[in-house]
């Protein structure tokens, strides 16, 4: 029951972030947000492609491979979440689940995503990311991990 809170949770917090941003007034946009050093930056940023704008001239595309990605990743969840054991498996593709519906929410409600913040870091300063990219990337590296200790442990 803990994952589906967690999916839930991803989902809801990151649409309410973007209905927040969308609600405010595009002329606060860009500015610091508080309390963070001028680490990070807050954005309202309309993204009609995948991430940085590819293929943005590819709409169709653009909707319904993550729709099909998402798919996949649910059923892995589906096929993993009755087993004992799996933990950062199941706790990576929740990640993945809530983030991607959100980011799929926005683009079959509003035909885009809708990006805030960016981590004045490097080269990350020029990337504008939402929640549930973050929480995409986090599950990803998560399962990927897990694929790496099991390929160790079976040698």
């Amino acid at each position: 029951m803990g994952f589906l809170l967690l999916i839930i949770t991803v989902l809801l917090t990151d649409l309410a972030i973007k209905s927040a941003v969308e609600e405010a007034d595009p002329a606060k946009f860009p500015r610091e947000l508080e309390g963070t050093g001028g680490m990070i930056m807050l954005h309202r940023k309309h993204n009609d492609g995948f991430p940085m704008g590819a293929f943005r001239d590819k709409p169709d595309l653009v909707k319904n491979l993550p729709v099909m990605v998402l798919s996949f990743v649910a059923g892995i969840f589906f096929w993993i979440f009755p087993q004992k054991g799996h933990m950062a498996e199941k706790i990576g593709t929740s990640l993945i689940l809530g983030g991607g519906l959100s980011n799929i929410y926005d683009r079959m409600k509003r035909g885009y995503v809708v990006d805030y913040f960016s981590i004045r870091f490097k080269k990350l300063k020029k990337i504008i990311f939402n929640l549930g990219d973050i929480c995409i990337f986090l599950g990803t590296a998560i399962l990927f991990a897990a694929e790496m200790v099991q390929a160790v442990k079976e040698r």
